[in-house]
């Protein structure tokens, strides 16, 4: 269970960021935007390996005996691709209003990478369904708070700014 949880909180990462950035844009209540955020990536962080592990099965007779494999070189891919745009400059366009449309594309753009990954979970000695469960509550609330820590962070600014002014 412990890779299943480490898996839910890698991959609510990318949740996470754009939730931060959804707070420092955010037009409407807090309260609101928090929740919405939660929902739509924690559906879809829940949703997408859910049909990754579907397609796994779909695929296990093809690939029997090369599954290990396959599901290391996901794995690895999937890390590589975040450690690559960990590092590399994104160019981040402006967000004028935050619509249920916009968070759907964004739902669906952060959780393609958890359908690659829910190939894997047929190979860990889990239940794949609390396991895809606990992915998508552990995204809900990573990203819940994404929003608040996005408002935070131009609170934190505004009083680095008058410690510096003022000591």
């Amino acid at each position: 269970m412990l890779e299943v949880l480490i898996l839910a909180f890698a991959l609510s990462m990318d949740a996470f960021a754009v939730s931060i950035g959804l707070g420092i844009k955010n037009k409407q209540d807090i309260k609101i935007m928090a929740l919405k955020a939660g929902l739509f990536f924690g559906i879809f962080q829940a949703l997408m390996p859910f049909l990754g592990f579907l397609g796994g099965i779909g695929l296990r007779e093809y690939i029997q005996g090369y599954d290990k494999i396959v599901a290391f070189v996901l794995l690895l891919l999937i890390g590589g691709k975040m450690l690559y745009e960990a590092f590399t400059e994104n160019i981040e366009e402006e967000i004028a209003q935050v619509t249920n449309k916009l968070l759907l594309t964004l739902a669906i753009a952060t959780s393609l990478d958890a359908m690659a990954a829910g190939y894997s979970l047929h190979l860990f000695s889990v239940n794949v369904y609390l396991s895809i469960f606990i992915i998508g509550i552990i995204t809900f609330i990573i990203s819940y708070i994404g929003v608040y820590v996005g408002i935070l962070g131009g609170v934190v600014l505004i009083l680095i700014g008058f410690k510096i002014l003022l000591f």
